[in-house]
């Protein structure tokens, strides 16, 4: 909803993404480094520009991108055209990735550093159309129902094939690429599309395959750029290198003047014209879709149209200000910290900076909150969380160990995709697809700029290193360590034996089911069969027959019953007083015995013949003196019969 109500909570929750890392700097400035740095001031205005622009920027999707792009998905996967479906798919993938902030960053760090070699803007729609084709790819698998670890499987082998015939100046950029393809404006409209679609299609499973989608466009870009390195660095040269010291600079200014001030406000302005350029294939995509191949309005327009502005704005003031802000801090941090000899401050910093990044990522709650939702509850959002972001910080603290003491980052890939393939035969099914989509939920906007900036400053000042073969690949530590984390959250809650809502309530009406079955068993008579250890239960009715007699006529009774089917009897003794006894029965209390009581217990079908018998050998309705009844009796345990009685 477009309100200062909504900007105002967007804003807040823009700087609480940012506290953590803001606390995380802090704390390794102050206590580790213990020094202030001359460029806080830059570096607090830009971190300010950042949060009010991340603000602006979110606001303006939720008001004009998402409702019409999640319609468009929805519309599409009931509409159920496959071929305008795989268009559709591509050009959301393509037009996403354009537009994506974190990409227009590390394009053009990539170009600063390749010495003309890489142009940021071809190298931009090299990965845009690689997540398009990624898009697509997941879609057919949805459409036709194949199990996505073969999809995966297949691109990790392809992915190192590619490695082996690349330059090694673009394998790390590649990986890295990998990563920053899918963020706050793909997630979402690329999950709505997955979900959607395996909702809408008969035999799908929205969990087993709805996701997977992200994991693709985090797949794809590692091999076209890998093949466009291939290309750039033989068919173009090289020109003038530029100074590293110019790409990258720490900055020694104490605040920023006047004139910088009215640069950095002229460069927001410039870059206005750019934004919009890569904001319009989005617009057009959606503008496409709805109106020609729909035929439906957009609701809202005026609404839509606001939004879209927004986005422009919003990414302008973002990008601007993690040039000033978080690229700054990075680069600083990463000075300073190879300042001092005990490299485990820096796999700290590291390792610090992933989980606190990762835990604040907008794009992963929203995918930890679909998983439960989807899953039945069987996934906490909050513990799928923390495994992602371990994983993350896991990956970073890593990758700054492959910077510290060299190595080449195809051997760690290889070796952690050779975990995912195992972890993928082993771990539950339902999580596999979602820990593959979370190794691109983690790389962000926000966590991609301070994580590559950390990796091109240990690059730049650690001796023998060269900052584009290992200044970049920590994003591509963090975009694989999650999948690996994950599905051993799977495995663990497997184990473990952590239920779904609607399994916990099957769990319980088996119980209950199981409860009313031995109920039931009660129920039945359990009959021991005279002359064998053998016992039978059955449903058939029992009652016992009372005979109340004077003493002298107890054999007489038990004859009678016997004959008429009575096959067991318990007598007790006995002493009854009549009307006649009980007016004046204080002189009787200490009278003897003087009656038996005859119980025998039979099946109901006998119960007729036994009392007429007594009744008419003991007179009892005429002159004899006596009293019979019987009543009906349940869970009957212990009782011998013969097996002709049964």
């Amino acid at each position: 909803m477009l309100s200062i109500s909504s900007f105002l909570q967007l804003l807040k929750e823009s700087f609480r993404d940012l506290l953590p890392i803001i606390l995380v700097i802090m704390f390794f400035q102050l206590a580790i480094i213990q020094s202030v740095p001359d460029n806080w001031l830059s570096t607090a205005i830009g971190l300010t520009i950042v949060g009010v622009g991340l603000a602006i920027f979110l606001l303006g999707l939720e008001v004009g991108i998402f409702p019409v792009g999640e319609g468009l998905a929805s519309d599409f996967a009931k509409k159920g055209s496959t071929k305008w479906i795989v268009i559709f798919a591509f050009m959301i993938g393509f037009g996403t990735t354009v537009a994506e902030p974190a990409l227009i960053v590390i394009a053009q760090k990539a170009a600063d550093i390749s010495a003309g070699r890489i142009d940021a803007t071809t190298l931009r729609m090299v990965v845009a159309f690689s997540v398009g084709f990624a898009i697509v790819l997941g879609v057919w698998r949805i459409i036709k129902g194949y199990p996505i670890h073969y999809y995966i499987i297949t691109g990790y082998v392809m992915v190192v094939a590619a490695t082996m015939f690349a330059p090694k100046e673009i394998v790390g950029l590649a990986y890295d690429l990998g990563g920053v393809t899918t963020s706050t404006v793909t997630v979402p409209l690329v999950a709505a599309l997955g979900i959607g679609l395996a909702s809408s299609i008969k035999g799908r499973n929205p969990v087993l395959d709805g996701f997977g989608l992200i994991a693709f466009a985090s797949l794809t870009p590692m091999i076209f750029v890998q093949f466009y390195g291939i290309f750039v660095y033989e068919y173009v040269d090289a020109i003038a290198a530029v100074p590293l010291s110019e790409i990258v600079t720490v900055t020694q200014n104490i605040a920023p003047t006047a004139v910088e001030v009215d640069f950095n406000i002229l460069n927001f302005l410039k870059g206005l014209g750019s934004v919009i350029t890569d904001v319009v294939p989005i617009l057009a995509v959606i503008l496409f879709f709805q109106y020609i191949i729909l035929k439906k309005p957009i609701d809202n327009l005026k609404n839509v149209i606001i939004g879209f502005g927004l986005v422009i704005l919003g990414l302008d003031a973002f990008i601007v200000g993690l040039e000033m802000g978080l690229f700054s801090v990075g680069e600083t941090m990463a000075y300073e910290l190879t300042r001092y000899d005990n490299n485990f401050i820096i796999y700290s910093f590291g390792f610090l900076i992933g989980f606190s990044t990762t835990m604040a990522e907008p794009s992963l709650t929203a995918i930890a909150r679909k998983a439960k939702e989807i899953s039945d509850g069987k996934i906490n959002d909050f513990i799928l969380r923390l495994f992602v972001g371990l994983g993350v910080a896991i990956g970073i603290s890593l990758g700054a160990y492959r910077i510290v003491v060299g190595g080449e980052i195809v051997y760690y890939i290889m070796a952690g995709y050779m975990f995912v393939i195992a972890l993928t035969f082993i771990a539950p099914k339902y999580i596999i697809p979602i820990a593959y989509d979370s190794g691109g939920v983690t790389t962000s906007t926000i966590t991609v700029p301070l994580v590559a900036a950390l990796g091109l400053g240990l690059a730049t000042h650690i001796p023998g290193r060269d900052p584009l073969i290992d200044g970049f690949g920590l994003i591509a530590f963090a975009s694989l360590f999650p999948m690996i984390t994950v599905m051993l959250y799977g495995i663990i809650t497997e184990r473990v034996g952590v239920k779904g809502e609607h399994e916990k309530e099957l769990i319980h009406l088996d119980e209950l089911r199981h409860a009313l079955e031995d109920v039931h068993d009660m129920d039945l008579s359990t009959i021991n069969i005279q002359g064998t250890n053998k016992r039978h239960s059955y449903e058939m009715p029992f009652s016992a027959i009372y005979i109340i007699v004077p003493i002298e006529k107890e054999e007489q009774a038990l004859i009678a019953a016997r004959n008429a089917g009575a096959r067991g009897v318990t007598i007790t003794k006995a002493r009854g007083m009549g009307i006649e006894k009980m007016e004046n029965f204080f002189n009787r209390l200490h009278e003897g015995e003087s009656d038996s009581t005859l119980m025998m217990i039979t099946q109901s079908k006998k119960v007729d013949a036994i009392i007429k018998a007594v009744v008419d050998d003991l007179d009892l309705t005429g002159i004899g003196h006596g009293l019979v009844y019987s009543h009906p009796v349940s869970h009957l345990k212990g009782l011998t019969l013969k097996l002709d009685d049964l």
